[in-house]
């Protein structure tokens, strides 16, 4: 039996890519050249990559090796490939709801690449984003989600994260913020979360005040 839940928040604090914005070719394809180029396993850097800079996780396959050159041309790659980008099923719905309310994008992606995602998937840009390329600490460190708090003047503890990947999860969960999971990128076995939604069709918003009542059909982890 599918089970039901209603968080209460005063803002909504979303991840991009996997969570508002499904860029899963364009991102497979640019890891794709890079594993080959140094003969890596390209399944094991897209299961690492998930929710993190890309230079964390160029660093994590070659430590010590400059990185500059392979950053740049991923850079290009990401920015110049649009075909097959999307929005999440429901995100556009449930964006467009909460209009009016707080609400923010922290993404991995930085400022320019959000950008360009967020508006060739057909979706309004936040007032406020916090990309990659704007704080010192990327997921899982939670300093983009208090930086997005602190702009949007919203506790923390009043704010309600979607997120698709386990860094994304545990970024969110050390800012001391409720958080949901989104079953589009990763299995439940890999987010380990007790909230998980397949996607934004299982969820729905009622603003009550300065307050918004968010309801998820939560998924069976089974």
């Amino acid at each position: 039996m599918d089970q039901s839940v209603t968080i209460w928040c005063k803002a909504i604090l979303f991840d991009m890519d996997g969570t508002l914005v499904d860029s899963t070719a364009v991102v497979e394809q640019g890891w794709a050249k890079w594993a080959s180029r140094h003969g890596l396993h390209l399944e094991s850097i897209l299961k690492f990559s998930h929710g993190r800079p890309g230079s964390a996780t160029m660093e994590h396959f070659r430590p010590g090796h400059d990185h500059a050159a392979d950053v740049a041309e991923l850079a290009v790659h990401e920015e110049t490939t649009l075909e097959g980008i999307v929005a999440i099923p429901g995100a556009l719905e449930f964006v467009k709801a909460i209009q009016g309310h707080p609400w923010a994008i922290v993404t991995s992606a930085w400022r320019t690449l959000a950008t360009i995602r967020v508006n060739a998937a057909g979706l309004p840009m936040p007032e406020v984003l916090v990309p990659v390329d704007e704080i010192s600490k990327g997921k899982p460190n939670p300093e983009g989600f208090l930086k997005a708090a602190e702009i949007l003047g919203v506790q923390p503890k009043d704010c309600l994260v979607f997120e698709d990947t386990r860094p994304g999860i545990d970024a969110a969960l050390s800012a001391g913020m409720q958080v949901v999971g989104l079953l589009t990128t990763m299995p439940a076995e890999q987010l380990q979360h007790d909230l998980l939604v397949q996607d934004f069709r299982a969820v729905s918003v009622t603003p009550q005040g300065d307050q918004l009542a968010v309801s998820l059909a939560l998924a069976n982890k089974a």
